[in-house]
């Protein structure tokens, strides 16, 4: 018998005159609201311009959205382009659906362009967003609480979230009342603690050259595999595993490579990129070095 849960919003927008606005929306934009003046933050402290990153993240804030989409639609295309699927709803992005490796990816993308543009190290913009998008995942996290959506199997946990089903006063097609493990909930209170650690991590070991991102990676995706291993909504298969816990770990494995990889080209060369032009220090001594390295 459950103790308690965690109820679940029966409104998922607020309607102002001929507008309506979607929770699931401010969320997002509240996570790149708060990654971007974090990011900025850290991008100045780093020599860089807050102009030039402004502009990059606008650009990778695009990309990313149009990425996650589609690699959700891809993942997921049974409501696209099933027996009764509806084509139009791949633009109805509000409605939930955008994939965080697919975001990474186009944003990744965009990133790289703009740092050959703005002669930015693209590896120390990887460092330097790194823990900012833990902390914009989290916060947009929240917005499939408010589409009650995205949670695991039956559950009689304490913590279990109560999903009705019911939501701006019509019926939720295709969902069934009843208390269920909160995937979201777990993911959300991984990337905030994975955030901490992250950051700590990066500052004990003065991790640069795209370390930080790497390792990011790797700590999202061990969360992801595990968390992922709990959901039910349909999805593509590989097999008996879900794709998106078979990219997490393909994600985690190259991750883990390229920390291996990287710092063993930091002790061969001595440095590594921590400054936005690129420049890093040289050994124990206070001098910079321009690399001419294209990732860094």
């Amino acid at each position: 018998m459950i103790l308690a849960g965690i109820p679940s919003p029966t409104v998922s927008t607020l309607s102002i005159g001929p507008l309506t606005i979607h929770f699931y929306a401010l969320c997002i934009l509240a996570g790149i609201a708060a990654a971007y003046l974090w990011a900025s933050r850290r991008w100045q402290s780093r020599g860089g311009s807050a102009d030039d990153l402004f502009d990059i993240v606008f650009a990778a804030v695009i990309a990313g959205i149009i990425g996650a989409r589609i690699w959700h639609v891809l993942t997921s295309p049974a409501p696209y382009f099933g027996e009764d699927g509806d084509l139009w709803a791949i633009l109805r992005i509000w409605e939930g659906g955008l994939a965080i490796y697919g975001a990474v990816a186009g944003g990744g993308l965009a990133v790289w362009i703009m740092s050959r543009v703005r002669g930015a190290s693209f590896a120390v913009l990887a460092d330097v967003i790194a823990p900012t998008l833990l902390l914009a995942q989290a916060i947009g996290r929240l917005g499939n609480w408010f589409n009650q959506e995205l949670y695991g199997g039956p559950s009689d946990l304490p913590w279990a979230v109560e999903i009705s089903c019911r939501q701006n006063g019509g019926v939720i097609p295709g969902c069934t009342p009843g208390t269920y493990e909160p995937t979201f909930l777990y993911e959300i209170l991984w990337n905030l603690a994975g955030c901490a650690v992250l950051v700590l991590l990066s500052r004990r070991f003065r991790l640069g050259g795209g370390r930080t991102f790497w390792l990011y990676a790797a700590i999202y995706s061990t969360g992801r595999a595990l968390i992922d291993s709990l959901r039910t909504e349909p999805v593509m298969m590989i097999g008996a595993l879900r794709i998106h816990t078979v990219i997490a770990l393909v994600v985690l494995v190259i991750s883990v490579l390229m920390l291996v990889l990287l710092t063993r080209r930091r002790a061969h060369r001595g440095g590594e990129a921590v400054a936005a032009d690129g420049s890093w220090e040289l050994g124990s001594r206070a001098r910079r070095h321009r690399s001419t390295d294209p990732v860094s």
